[in-house]
């Protein structure tokens, strides 16, 4: 029989990231005694953006199946603030420029991604991971480790807030829904799901699988360009570590959020809960004074508890 009302909905894995970054956030204002709840929140969204952002990207990739994974997403992010801070030189005329400069970054980068993967017939881990490293080194020679700072415009726009709820996070959560309907109401979105549960299968029933791949590279190097370029506006300036802690945070994202590390399963609804989670985690890890190492352990602990509890939900099934 088919799961109904509460039972139904506690049934979906995702659910549980959101139940957790409920119960972490009353945990941290009982412990601050009610003092800055509200700012938490605020302060939750407005960082949640970025790890959404590229939890969609690392999604998509994932969902191709086993063995897919975007390993250069932090230096991606890392070069696309250098340069979008440079294309826009300060000046909130040349916002758009620079914005479509990150995407162009970004979108090269996906492309040379599966070239990578595709000619030389290397792992994608192996793949992403090699273009990473060189993505620094031209990023090194490029933004000369300087710190550029973004126009006054676009650094208002990104911490701008309505009623406390940033602007930012307003339009990430119609990105996402853009992002669900693409999915699983598209061409492009279903042949990702049955290349990632059966690639021959999804190849003999005529979807084009390599030009998928490539389109799916493509987008998750063109979201880590404009995630870049928001970092940079949203923290005052560029820097070529600006992405590093997305590594992690991304694919943490992908398996608490629901997706299926296997492939062919995807969870957009769950990422948002998932990335809430993880930053409230941190912060009641930050208010309770915990070292840096302990919160790095711990944020371990949740993910492979998460991926023990998904193994064991599909052992039932």
């Amino acid at each position: 029989m088919r799961s109904t009302g509460a039972t139904g909905v506690f049934a979906q894995p995702w659910i549980w990231s959101y139940l957790g970054a409920l119960l972490v956030w009353i945990a941290s204002i009982i412990f601050t005694r009610g003092y800055g709840a509200g700012g938490m929140i605020t302060a939750g969204l407005a960082l949640a953006v970025f790890s959404v952002i590229t939890g969609v990207a690392q999604m998509f990739v994932i969902t191709l199946g086993p063995g897919n994974v975007d390993l250069s997403l932090p230096a991606n992010i890392g070069l696309a603030s250098a340069v979008a801070m440079k294309v826009m030189g300060g000046s909130d005329s040349m916002i758009a420029v620079g914005l479509l400069a990150a995407l162009a970054s970004g979108s090269g980068i996906g492309i040379a991604n599966y070239l990578l993967i595709w000619l030389l017939r290397i792992p994608p881990i192996i793949a992403t991971l090699s273009a990473s490293f060189i993505i620094q080194s031209v990023g090194i020679s490029y933004g000369r480790g300087l710190q550029v700072k973004p126009p006054p415009a676009f650094a208002e726009f990104t911490s701008k807030q309505i009623g406390g709820i940033p602007v930012l996070a307003i339009g990430t959560v119609i990105f996402t829904i853009g992002v669900g309907v693409l999915l699983h109401r598209t061409i492009y979105g279903r042949s990702v799901l049955a290349i990632g549960q059966n690639p021959r299968a999804a190849w003999l029933a005529g979807i084009a699988v390599e030009r998928i791949r490539l389109a799916t590279y493509v987008l998750s190097g063109a979201l880590g360009g404009i995630c870049g370029a928001l970092l940079a506006g949203y923290f005052r300036g560029s820097s070529l570590e600006i992405g590093d802690e997305y590594l992690l945070t991304s694919i943490a994202l992908v398996v608490i959020g629901g997706t299926s590390v296997s492939g062919g399963r995807a969870n957009v609804a769950g990422l948002w809960g998932a990335g809430l989670f993880l930053v409230l985690l941190l912060t009641m890890l930050n208010t309770f004074g915990v070292s840096a190492g302990i919160r790095f352990v711990v944020t371990g602990l949740v993910i492979i508890g998460v991926i023990i509890a998904a193994g064991g939900q599909k052992a039932e099934r």
